[in-house]
């Protein structure tokens, strides 16, 4: 079984722990139908897959058919995908498989509006590790069909020297000699200050996390990097802000919000006809 349908399964038993009571005891067996996912709002479409394994589940006799790719927007109105088969297998998998197409696609949606802001200039947009236990993999996905790039997948994915790093180590250039004797990863090193973006500089990381700072305060960082080093902006990074920011010349900005606030996209299914199953 693979770690998508192990997931699936385990947010339809929470759902579905001993049946649905009200669709078992209206004795829906012989019926089948059409329904149709409607947008309500603009949105850019992710979760397609988790959509399809829900109902899948739930009975291999129910069809999707997608009108659109993940990736792609859609406008308020317009139809998602159309679903057949058993209406008692189509109204148990609903909120399981509409939970998983809302919240992604919001995630999608949100971090289209990041890379819009920033599109003119060479910045990317990057996701965090703020995700949902369990959701990362996902919620990474909806990221990259909203146009952004993924960050490291997980601590086993790449070296980011940190804050309480740095202060366990005893300060930025130990724990760069220390890490760099263990291998020879690239290393990212987050700087909050002037002082911390020089002594970075000097050691040739390959990527410099300016952390919480002002555009002011950027500004005259970047000046301290010389090329070659990667530079990423990250903290308090809303779509407003993101334009200035990526004017400054940094190559990524990462935006936790993306995943850790983005809004559930308005999504509905409606059944469109209903009569005895095939």
């Amino acid at each position: 079984m693979s770690s998508l349908s192990k997931f699936v399964e385990t947010a339809l038993n929470e759902d579905i722990p001993s049946g649905d009571i009200t669709t078992d005891s209206l004795h829906l067996n012989e019926l089948g139908g059409l329904a149709r996912v409607i947008a309500k709002e603009d949105l850019v479409l992710s979760g397609r897959a988790a959509f399809d394994e829900t109902f899948r589940t739930v009975s291999p006799a129910v069809k999707v058919e997608w009108q659109f790719p993940d990736g792609a927007f859609i406008l308020n109105g317009q139809t998602l995908c159309l679903i057949r088969g058993p209406i008692h297998a189509i109204l148990k998998a609903e909120r399981v498989a509409l939970n998983f197409l809302g919240h992604l696609s919001g995630i999608a949606t949100l971090t289209r509006c990041f890379v819009e802001q920033v599109k003119h200039t060479k910045t990317k947009i990057l996701d965090t590790r703020k995700t949902l236990p369990g959701w990362r993999a996902l919620e990474k996905a909806a990221v990259v069909h909203g146009g952004g790039k993924n960050h490291r997948l997980n601590l086993s994915d790449g070296v980011l020297i940190k804050e309480n790093h740095i202060r366990l180590a005893g300060g930025i250039k130990k724990a760069v000699e220390k890490i760099r004797k263990e291998n020879n990863l690239p290393i990212e090193v987050e700087a909050r200050t002037l002082d911390e973006v020089r002594l970075a500089a000097e050691l040739d990381v390959w990527r410099i996390l300016l952390d919480n700072m002002s555009n002011d305060e950027m500004r005259d960082a970047l000046k301290l990097i010389h090329a070659g080093i990667e530079t990423e902006a990250s903290g308090n990074m809303t779509v407003e802000r993101v334009r200035g920011v990526a004017e400054l010349g940094v190559d990524y900005i990462s935006v936790g919000a993306i995943t850790h606030s983005a809004p559930c996209a308005d999504v509905s299914l409606l059944l469109e006809t209903v009569g005895p199953t095939l």
